[in-house]
């Protein structure tokens, strides 16, 4: 017998779909009834400019001089054209309202498929007793000073951490620095610095079984976002010498080195190589896309992820588990990093002809993603660019990148921001059957796991 919160909690998801269900609805007839036969124009107007707008984005990255700035002045007028022809037909409010109605539908149905929070949080380990001997590396250049902005250093001090600073001009191994704490009897790491930072020292923390501890000192910190840290207070992290809990965590490996959030291949990883692109991204991107995108430039690359070949994709992003693929906010954010699997996303457009056919959702091939516990990259050159957790390098092919399952302990705090829930698919037959009344619904199974070899094509 089901318990009273999970029979509200099963009846809220049935009223949601419903109103989901009844705002599309909405959003259909408003079309239908104000707008008659012209509705059918309407869609066929939005279709174009969507296929207008990527091909003309795909022009602006793959051309230079005036046939890159008539793609952008096509990419910004297609959208304004679509709103001067329904405003010029009176149509302009039916497209509003019914673009408003499917927008709630869609929040609702997000909101009605999202798993519960025992199907996608990590399990969390209290921890007995503090460490002994904690021993921090701090970085005082990364994110802009954050590590003296913060006063990181006499605040750990006085939680009883030991802190390196990698304060001199020369560069500092800290891998090393990381084993000769070990060797001194530290029992907990923790680095305060970028996520390249973060995985070298993660590393030795997870060969020799001690708990690792990640500070926001970085300027992104996409590592602790998907630990549920403060990125806003790194001093807040430093509460995991105290009154915390453990995650056990997985570990991607690209060759013989570790990383804690990607390895990419391909168009970003050539970009990054660049020496221009430290100090101008923007500048060196423009520049290079072009020859990038278009094959003149850069290696050619075959990919087996599992059993599924890649051939010749422009860019590839191999994760330290999958990234969240709801909506276009969560391609950046993995609610879980203990599912064994690395998440891949392949990106072969070669034309603007192809980008515009991104409109076509599941039936395209431009980007693929799917799921695998070992990914190999090769090309025909023995080297070939790749970017560790956005740091430049150069490795020999074929580049075997594997995933470590629960390789490592991460200690938070008991009391932080957590992590953000990862919004589901829309998925109107599902959604259907949730809206059902009770004697016609039939019992709901929890989605499984994507397959090894899962292959998705998203838009």
């Amino acid at each position: 017998m089901q318990s009273d919160g999970a029979g509200r909690y099963r009846r809220s998801r049935s009223w949601l779909a419903r109103l989901s269900l009844a705002l599309a609805l909405a959003g259909v007839t408003v079309l239908v009834v104000f707008a008659g036969l012209r509705s059918i124009a309407m869609l066929a107007v939005g279709v174009a400019s969507a296929v207008i707008s990527l091909a003309a984005a795909y022009l602006f990255l793959a051309r230079r001089g005036l046939q890159r700035w008539l793609a952008l002045t096509a990419l910004i007028l297609s959208p304004l054209a679509v709103i001067a022809v329904f405003a010029i037909t009176g149509l302009l409010w039916v497209a509003l309202a019914s673009g408003a109605a499917w927008l709630l539908a869609g929040v609702a149905a997000r909101t009605a498929l999202a798993p519960a929070r025992a199907d996608w949080a990590m399990p969390e380990t209290p921890v007995a007793s503090p460490s002994a001997h904690p021993f921090l590396i701090m970085n005082p250049r990364s994110g802009g000073g954050k590590v003296g902005k913060f006063d990181l250093i006499r605040k750990a001090e006085q939680r009883g951490a030991e802190v390196f600073l990698m304060s001199g001009p020369e560069a500092v191994d800290v891998t090393e620095v990381a084993l000769a704490a070990v060797a001194r009897g530290a029992d907990l790491l923790g680095v305060a610095g970028g996520d390249g930072t973060q995985a070298l020292v993660a590393a030795v923390a997870a060969d020799y079984g001690l708990p690792f501890v990640v500070i926001t000192a970085g300027t992104r910190n996409h590592f602790a976002l998907d630990l549920g840290l403060d990125r806003a207070d790194p001093a807040a992290c430093l509460d995991a010498l105290g009154d915390a809990v453990d995650l056990r965590i997985d570990l991607g490996t690209v060759g013989s080195r570790t990383f804690v959030n990607n390895a990419s291949f391909g168009a970003y990883a050539e970009i990054v190589q660049c020496p221009a692109y430290r100090d101008e991204k923007l500048g060196s991107t423009l520049d290079l896309l072009p020859d990038l995108l278009t094959g003149q430039r850069g290696c050619s690359l075959d990919v087996r992820a599992g059993t599924v070949e890649l051939t010749r994709p422009q860019a590839v992003l191999v994760a330290n588990n999958p990234y969240g693929t709801g909506d276009i906010a969560g391609l950046n954010r993995r609610a879980r990093l203990d599912s064994g699997f690395l998440g891949v996303v392949g990106v072969n457009v070669a034309s603007a002809r192809q980008a515009a056919d991104l409109v076509r959702g599941a039936r395209t091939t431009g980007v693929t993603v799917l799921n695998a516990r070992e990914v190999v990259v090769d090309a025909a050159e023995p080297k070939i660019p790749v970017g560790i957790d956005g740091e430049a390098t150069l490795m020999p092919t074929p580049v075997r990148c594997t995933i470590r399952p629960a390789a490592l302990t991460v200690r938070v705090p008991r009391q932080r921001p957590g992590v953000t829930p990862p919004k589901a698919r829309l998925d109107w037959v599902r959604l259907r059957k949730l809206a059902a009344p009770a004697p016609l619904r039939r019992r709901e199974t929890p989605a499984a796991p994507d397959d090894l070899n899962h292959r998705d094509p998203v838009a």
